[in-house]
């Protein structure tokens, strides 16, 4: 029997996925780390931190699943995006990686867009965000000069961890397109944007397919995880587009919708052909000359998690999520817009913040929460009706993470969203389709789309209720009005935040 290993290196942990040749999971692992948070709105992460992880969760997927190591043919990885690792010449690591979620940068992005112009757009397919990694290096050119002139190359996350696991140097084209550096159609580093930045291209890693093969294990990492050395390592992709294959959404007209740390919509987009005007973020799919285009809530499953901290710490989760069924839509008069880190589509804005709007006495636990999921999926219903705007037709979505793991809130989702939501068979998000690119990869299936037909199987679908359909229709402009009517407020109490 032959097994290949998705691994998906997170914000919060690294998971390893055992998956068979029928698409069986025979096997998982995960390891956590820490966040490095020295001020507001900076995140870092040690990268040795990943590569300890990931060799332990390795290891231990060996010794757990009592399979023949032998029998493990290929590997391959997603990763979280856009996170900046800076290697000197000795590939030694610098610093500390710079994450997705760290805001410090809103200065560099209003540089890039002043000596860019409507071309950063043109080339890059996004606009300049505080998450991209281009700001990133600006800001380390900027306030740790010293640092950055003894940089010889950057890595992606997943990237910096495939080297250490292979000692091979690679990046790939939909991780590539997070950079602001990726020439998106033309599927190559930018001499232009560098060239404006002063960004030497040099530090950019050489480009290949998601599925393409980059090496073998090194024979260290063999013998600490228990897997033969003759195991072949595949490229991999950037987190949501590993989360798209893993879903299934690699042909015209699937969409996605996942709830994580963050939140994500995000639609197969062919060739490129549309234009979203960086209304949405557009980047290169995991599938070899695809794209897809994506909306992101930054606090999504967050939102969730810090409510639940903050004042309900002792309810278990499935608990608090009765109170979707104890609540009507619209929880008795009361919105929640889900912007505790600031917001990503449609607004980016790394000022905004969250509120919750209408409380009064008669509010209780149950009404709160249904508040927090009903705002955090009405910003995913904002990226959705973007898509729709653009022409595309979308009458069904895969619903996968957290916000699948709840049937009132996946219901809840089709009522919202006016659309049949999907459940799968076996969710396993990222970890799956980085699982599915080294099936492919060790030519066990001609295409991905064979591969997924094996993979990915489709349990129950929720269809919308009309009468709470039209409800959130109501309740849906003036969630919407919320931002406009906060945001001046919100930057003005920026002020007074914590240190």
């Amino acid at each position: 029997m032959g097994y290949v290993i998705g691994v998906d290196l997170g914000t919060s942990a690294v998971k390893a996925l055992l998956i068979d040749k029928e698409g069986r999971v025979c096997g998982e692992a995960s390891r956590a780390y820490p966040l490095i948070q020295e001020k507001p709105g900076y995140n870092e992460q040690d990268p040795e931190l990943w590569v300890d992880a990931a060799v332990g969760a390795l290891r231990e997927l060996v010794t757990v699943s009592d399979i023949d190591p032998a029998g493990v043919e290929g590997l391959s990885f997603s990763g979280q995006m856009h996170g900046l690792v800076l290697l000197d010449a000795g590939r030694r690591v610098l610093r500390h990686a710079i994450l997705w979620n760290d805001t410090r940068t809103t200065k560099e992005c209003r540089e890039i867009e002043a000596v860019l112009g409507d071309r950063l757009l043109a080339v890059a397919k996004n606009k300049a965000l505080e998450g991209f990694t281009l700001p990133k290096l600006l800001w380390v050119k900027q306030h740790e000069p010293e640092l950055y002139a003894q940089a010889a190359l950057f890595l992606l996350p997943k990237d910096y961890l495939r080297y250490r696991l292979t000692g091979q140097i690679a990046a790939e084209y939909s991780d590539a397109a997070g950079t602001l550096l990726l020439d998106v159609a033309g599927k190559r580093w930018s001499s232009e944007i560098a060239s404006a930045c002063g960004i030497d291209l040099s530090l950019c890693a050489p480009l290949v397919e998601s599925h393409a093969n980059t090496g073998t294990l090194l024979p260290d990492i063999a013998a600490e995880t228990g897997l033969p050395d003759t195991v072949n390592v595949y490229a991999g992709g950037a987190d949501n587009a590993c989360g798209a294959i893993g879903a299934g959404i690699i042909s015209e007209g699937e969409t996605l919708c996942s709830i994580g740390t963050s939140g994500v919509v995000l639609s197969y987009a062919g060739d490129g052909g549309a234009d979203y005007k960086g209304k949405l973020h557009f980047f290169n799919h995991g599938k070899a000359d695809s794209f897809y285009a994506m909306g992101v809530t930054l606090a999504a499953g967050y939102s969730l998690q810090w409510f639940k901290d903050t004042f309900a710490p002792d309810v278990p989760f499935e608990e608090l999520l009765k109170g979707l069924d104890e609540t009507a839509p619209g929880a008795g008069g009361l919105l929640f817009t889900p912007y505790l880190v600031g917001e990503r589509t449609p607004h980016a804005d790394a000022l905004i913040r969250a509120s919750f709007i209408g409380m009064d006495a008669s509010h209780t636990l149950a009404h709160f929460t249904r508040a927090v999921v009903e705002g955090i999926t009405f910003s995913l219903k904002e990226s959705l009706e973007l898509l729709r705007e653009s022409g595309q037709r979308i009458d069904s979505l895969v619903s996968i993470g957290g916000g699948a793991k709840n049937d009132s809130w996946l219901q809840l989702q089709a009522d919202l969203f006016e659309a049949d939501i999907h459940k799968l068979e076996s969710e396993q998000g990222p970890a799956l389709g980085a699982a599915m690119l080294a099936a492919y990869g060790c030519g066990w299936f001609g295409s991905l789309a064979e591969c997924a037909s094996v993979f990915i199987k489709r349990s129950r679908t929720y269809r919308p209720r009309p009468a709470e359909a039209a409800k959130y229709a109501e309740l849906y402009p003036l969630y919407k009005r919320v931002y406009a009517d906060t945001r001046e407020l919100q930057a003005a109490l920026s002020a007074f935040r914590m240190p």
